[in-house]
């Protein structure tokens, strides 16, 4: 989800010495491997950060009476309203939707979505299963996220990122027939591993290496390539316990184990599935990666149950006053547009409502916080969950847990990371795209969506059309409380914008993921809101002092 939303090797971009520049390099790792792998990109390059989070805010000596409005009731403003709450101040809660979470949203059996333009979806998953439409995962080094769960006691369990045994898929290769990960994988590091090997005995690696490292390269390279005594990848032993058994071994008088035979280099290197390979060792899924029991909402969730008496659903912001004693929010009932429009009054406000929102908002702000906002647009993302009747995935497949790649519009397919080997209906991530595509598929009547979710999945599990039992799907430049999926800043203007979008405007501060370097992760909204709420409490005392 993580792109740069800037022309791509535009004038002034870095570049390195073969003319790619930073902008294409991201758009490149974005479009392969998505807003993650992206994320990963821009920290190496300087563009973003892994969280830096040291504990819960210290909001020592809060002026008594103090109210503080806090407008959303996504993660960043349950966690600012949690936290100042806990320091002592009056907090209230103005949220659009009626529920909390905002982009923490978990879609069940029951609910109801109605998108813009009226399309209505209700949701006919069984119980127990969902798809989570934003955020889906929380990796290893998003201490607050993390924080959160084991301060309000939300269980984790694994989300599985790299299954050896999915599949990557592109219509254009191997006549169109899925391979396996782990073939791909075991594959390509042995080609790579021979020809390695066969330069430095020819001597292509002279004056690079001593002759000491020269043996320990080629024995290394068989090692890591599975290479045979003549240092070749080729059909055996070896080979097939990284790529797999054509029969493989078993018991009694059951066939015999047979080897299954390395694709061609020039096959595979063509059929370019290697550019999925890198997930695997991107910084964020290098290690365990987690997903709150029963869906992603159930952190926010449980925020929102200990600020429940503080939060009022239905309020749509319409305008945002402030002046030197307070500020006045004017909102009115969401459901009912034009009518009973109401005020709220207080000392000082924390605005968690997207850019994308809030730039249609009237607020009273200085211009240069006008016009960060106004300069941030918001990218398009749309996903696709389908219930089917059984896991044959699992059953048929071997595939437990996971994500397969393809070359197709729906990108990838994520299987379920719990309920392993049970019996009935499951549900998995059947889409998750970007761009022109999400554009694309969000244009269609629901049910059209679906019906071309379920035919492209097809080409990677033919028992999709057989087994497909029901699915929503969001679009998020459709949701109406947000207009898109995340903030993308380039460089350019958080260069111009940033500092004055997180600065505090006299009695109002803005936080989420857009005023991160963590951007579309919940932890870049967690610290996001925490670092506001620190500033303003600073701000707070020594007005008062």
């Amino acid at each position: 989800m993580r792109q740069t939303g800037s022309p791509l090797g535009s004038p002034g971009s870095p570049a390195d010495s073969s003319g790619l520049s930073r902008r294409r390099m991201l758009a490149l790792v974005g479009k392969t491997f998505g807003g993650a792998a992206m994320y990963h990109a821009m920290t190496s390059l300087g563009f973003a950060q892994a969280s830096p989070f040291q504990g819960p805010p210290r909001l020592d000596g809060a002026p008594k009476g103090t109210k503080v409005l806090v407008l959303g009731a996504g993660m960043a403003g349950l966690v600012a309203a949690y936290e100042l709450r806990n320091a002592g101040y009056d907090v209230q809660v103005l949220e659009y939707n009626g529920r909390a979470g905002g982009r923490s949203w978990t879609i069940r059996g029951g609910d109801r979505y109605t998108e813009l333009g009226g399309a209505t979806q209700v949701c006919r998953f069984a119980q127990g299963e969902y798809v989570n439409p934003g955020p889906w995962r929380i990796p290893y080094h998003h201490h607050g996220m993390l924080d959160y769960a084991r301060r309000l006691n939300v269980p984790l369990e694994p989300f599985i990122q790299v299954n050896y045994n999915a599949y990557l898929h592109s219509p254009g290769a191997f006549g169109g027939k899925p391979q396996r990960y782990r073939a791909v994988q075991a594959d390509y590091n042995g080609h790579v591993a021979e020809l390695l090997a066969k330069a430095a005995n020819r001597g292509g690696l002279d004056g690079d290496i001593s002759a000491e490292e020269k043996d320990k390269l080629l024995e290394s390279l068989a090692s890591f390539g599975g290479l045979d005594k003549d240092l070749l990848y080729a059909k055996g032993f070896v080979s097939s316990e990284r790529r797999g058994y054509d029969v493989p071994p078993g018991g009694g008088l059951m066939a015999r184990a047979q080897y299954s035979t390395p694709v061609a280099r020039s096959e595979l290197v063509r059929s370019r599935l290697w550019q999925s390979l890198a997930v695997a060792h991107q910084y964020e899924f290098q290690t365990s990666i987690f997903q709150p029991k029963g869906g992603m909402d159930r952190i926010a969730l449980a925020l929102y149950e200990r600020v429940k008496p503080h939060v009022q659903f239905h309020a749509k912001v319409t305008a945002i006053a402030q002046d030197a004693r307070g500020v006045t929010v004017t909102y009115e009932d969401a459901r009912q547009p034009g009518r009973g429009v109401r005020q709220a009054k207080a000392d000082w406000c924390v605005c968690t409502i997207p850019l994308s929102i809030l730039s249609q908002v009237d607020l009273q702000a200085r211009p240069e916080l006008l016009a960060a906002i106004e300069a941030v647009p918001y990218a398009a993302a749309f996903k696709a969950g389908l219930q089917f009747k059984r896991r044959f995935w699992e059953q048929d497949d071997g595939i437990f847990g996971g994500i397969s790649y393809t070359e197709l519009p729906i990108n990838r397919i994520s299987y379920p990371n719990a309920g392993f080997n049970a019996q009935g209906p499951a549900v998995v991530l059947g889409a998750y795209m970007f761009g022109p595509n999400a554009f694309e598929f969000s244009a269609m009547d629901p049910a059209d969506r679906l019906r071309e979710v379920v035919r492209q999945g097809g080409q990677m599990h033919p028992q999709y059309e057989r087994e497909f039992d029901n699915g929503v799907s969001v679009g998020w430049h459709r949701v109406p409380w947000i207009n898109g999926c995340m903030a993308t800043w380039t460089d350019k203007t958080r260069d111009r914008h940033y500092d004055n979008l997180c600065a505090i405007d006299n009695r109002l501060v803005l936080a989420g993921e857009h005023a991160s370097f963590i951007g579309g992760w919940q932890e870049g909204a967690v610290l996001s809101a925490q670092d506001a709420i620190t500033r303003l409490h600073a701000k707070i005392k020594a007005a008062k002092a």
